[in-house]
């Protein structure tokens, strides 16, 4: 297996977007909220603020307590929408259950909305009017195109835990003419056919080991989405150890999806910045 290396290609797409950055002369900046004390939460709110300040933008971290009321979490955001100087926001998922997830993300002005969850910008995508790729997909479908690769006419299978995802992982391979079909994990074993006869296979259930070698053909793409820290260990849906001699390309956990996803989310940042 050929290995896409996450971190060369974050570095390149946000090379891009440091670059016109500076030749606009832009003053983008994220505002990020925060909410209770997830150390992975944590840890990726982090790497998000770092990986913006390198690359010309500002960066806002609001942290609330996990009791934070549902009010004050959706004044918070509104403050963000009116604040002029923000280019972009985002809420770091997952929420304190107390907190209607979907009724936060609806809060944040579309137009903010880097991320690309809100239901306007989700819309957009699916009509071809996109304003940003959602995000999540965007990193996945970078990864794809880094094989170098000709993709069109080739037949993906996406194992997924939501039909949201599955939906809009599937429009943006329709938009390179990549044929596919998702289903969830518990779908699996009445599926092991299609599997093995798929092109590209995207998973992002968070589930170890759920894909082996021997479920898959020979020179298939891997675009393994999946994230589950086990012990001090992070691991993807494949088991590596089965697949690493077979031929093909696979994003490796860590280091393949994560970087991706952060470089795509500040490029959304500088285009909303653009637009305002």
């Amino acid at each position: 297996m050929q290995i896409l290396e996450g971190k060369k290609i974050a570095e390149a797409i946000l090379l891009e977007v440091k670059n016109k950055i500076t030749a606009d002369q832009a003053h983008p900046q994220l505002g990020v909220v925060l909410v209770g004390a997830d150390e992975a939460s944590k840890i990726y709110v982090n790497l998000k603020g770092k990986a913006a300040e390198k690359n010309g933008i500002g960066f806002r971290k609001i942290e609330m307590a996990d009791t934070v009321s549902e009010k004050d979490l959706l004044d918070a955001i509104y403050d963000l929408n009116a604040d002029e100087t923000i280019s972009g926001i985002i809420v770091q998922l997952p929420l304190p259950e107390h907190l209607d997830k979907n009724k936060i993300i609806q809060a944040i002005d579309p137009k903010k909305d880097v991320d690309g969850f809100h239901s306007e910008n989700i819309a957009l995508f699916f009509s071809g009017q996109e304003r940003f790729a959602p995000v999540f997909p965007n990193a996945l479908m970078e990864l794809l195109k880094s094989t170098g690769k000709n993709l069109a006419n080739k037949k993906a299978v996406i194992i997924c835990n939501s039909q949201e995802f599955g939906q809009t992982m599937q429009v943006a391979l329709q938009k390179e003419n990549i044929t596919s079909q998702y289903f969830f994990r518990a779908d699996m074993s009445e599926n092991i056919n299609v599997i093995k006869d798929a092109d590209i296979i995207i998973t992002a259930c968070g589930e170890p080991n759920l894909i082996s070698g021997e479920m898959l053909k020979d020179g298939v793409i891997i675009i393994d989405g999946g994230i589950t820290k086990v012990g001090d260990k992070v691991l993807g849906d494949v088991d590596f150890a089965s697949v690493q001699n077979m031929d093909g390309f696979i994003s490796p956990v860590p280091g393949g999806v994560g970087p991706v996803t952060i470089a795509c989310l500040l490029r959304n940042v500088y285009l909303a910045n653009k637009a305002l």
